[in-house]
């Protein structure tokens, strides 16, 4: 099953509405430039700004991990390119369950840290985990 990026998008906007983000959603069209999740918390002046990406289709692409890597590398810049400097803001990367390997193995849990950058990885069943800087410390210190 390939997992779209409007699927992944849906299931990170239900997830963050569980945790108390629902005010002031802005989320980008399929042509459209900008953020792709931009939206607010329900009780404090704390935002989330998510970059997303889904699976590349194997139909249309000759190598799929090649083509995850130029999607890892690519909502990469796009959520640095989008950070500020406002302590407010709390930023994201959501991806397929696909690129977890790159998320554990290539996200420095430094960078994570010092941006406030977090991953939320979907599963097919449209479940999200949130990858946070201390994961990957522990994750990356055992290797």
């Amino acid at each position: 099953m390939i997992l779209t990026e409007k699927f992944v998008r849906e299931k990170i906007i239900d997830w963050l509405s569980r945790k108390g983000y629902s005010r002031r959603l802005q989320i980008k069209g399929e042509s459209e430039h900008g953020i792709d999740i931009k939206v607010r918390h329900n009780r404090y002046p704390r935002y989330y700004i998510v970059e997303v990406k889904g699976d590349p289709d194997p139909k249309k692409v000759k190598h799929l991990g090649s083509r995850r890597e130029v999607s890892f590398i690519y909502v990469l810049g796009q959520i640095v390119s989008r950070m500020g400097y406002k302590a407010k803001y709390l930023y994201a990367i959501g991806l397929p369950e696909s690129y977890s390997d790159k998320v554990f193995r290539r996200l420095p849990w430094q960078l994570c840290k010092k941006l406030r950058l977090n991953a939320f990885l979907v599963n097919k069943n449209g479940k999200v985990k949130c990858i946070s800087w201390k994961e990957l410390k522990n994750y990356q210190s055992q290797r």
